[in-house]
């Protein structure tokens, strides 16, 4: 696929086929993953792939969205962790976040480049997490997401205008570059 077509395609898919997918496949959604952009390309994320049947459910069980199916289903769950003291601290910004936020994305365009379905979660409980995975206190949980083979085909969501968006040149209405 080309590019912009795999960011019109990207969709969170929240309904998976209990099918395999090709270590391979998985292998070169990481790759591209620890190619991602990072704060003084200190590279703190670090990844927990999950294969076991139970750990995943178990997962599921942890956050309402979405549902614990789509951990049972996909044939993979993601972990993205991180160590804060590994990326860097300017301005009282934690890069850490940003960090992880540019690898995330790189393991969402990824698998939507290799017909492979995910979703970004947040919301969960980062010391149950932790205690299922074996993850060391002083590294984050920043976010999970199954992965694998789509059940659903979402339509697009609505997105806001560019011109509510972008600005140019200072934040005023005046110098929107876009039409609303």
């Amino acid at each position: 696929m080309e590019f912009y077509d795999v960011v019109n395609a990207r969709r969170s898919i929240r309904r998976y086929k209990a099918a395999p997918v090709e270590r391979e496949r998985i292998d070169r959604i990481l790759d591209a993953a620890h190619k991602a952009p990072s704060w003084n390309n200190r590279q703190c994320w670090r990844f927990v792939l999950v294969s076991d049947p139970d750990l995943k459910a178990m997962l599921g069980r942890q956050i309402g969205n979405p549902s614990a199916e789509c951990y049972e289903n996909a044939p993979y769950a993601l972990a993205l962790c991180a160590d804060p003291t590994d990326s860097g601290v300017a301005g009282g910004k934690e890069y850490y976040l940003a960090d992880c936020g540019a690898a995330m994305e790189h393991v969402q365009l990824a698998a939507a480049a290799e017909g492979l379905g995910t979703c970004f979660v947040g919301s969960f409980s980062e010391y149950t997490v932790r205690t299922l995975l074996n993850i060391p206190k002083d590294v984050r949980v920043v976010a999970l997401s199954p992965i694998g083979w789509p059940d659903e085909a979402p339509e697009a969501r609505p997105r806001a205008s560019l011109g509510s968006l972008v600005f140019e040149n200072g934040w005023r209405r005046e110098h929107a570059p876009f039409e609303e």
